[in-house]
């Protein structure tokens, strides 16, 4: 089971989150370190906030885009 972490960037739809996961990558030639980010749709029941650190784990799909689920 994947657990990943990261801070809400949007909460405009009903019962879904725009979590947004950073991640430091380094350069394999030139071996700078410099940070990605990725957004997933989380489905949340429980109603988090645009700011909060939460976690969130694969589940079954709910919509076409929306694979995940808020743990914490």
């Amino acid at each position: 089971m994947k657990i990943l972490t990261g801070k809400v960037i949007g909460v405009k739809s009903d019962k879904t989150a725009t979590v947004a996961v950073e991640r430091v990558v380094i350069h394999p030639l030139y071996k700078k370190r410099f940070r990605r980010e990725k957004k997933y749709l989380v489905h949340d029941e429980t109603g988090v906030k645009v700011g909060d650190m939460v976690k969130f784990v694969a589940g079954r799909p709910v919509s076409k885009l929306k694979k995940w689920r808020i743990v914490k």
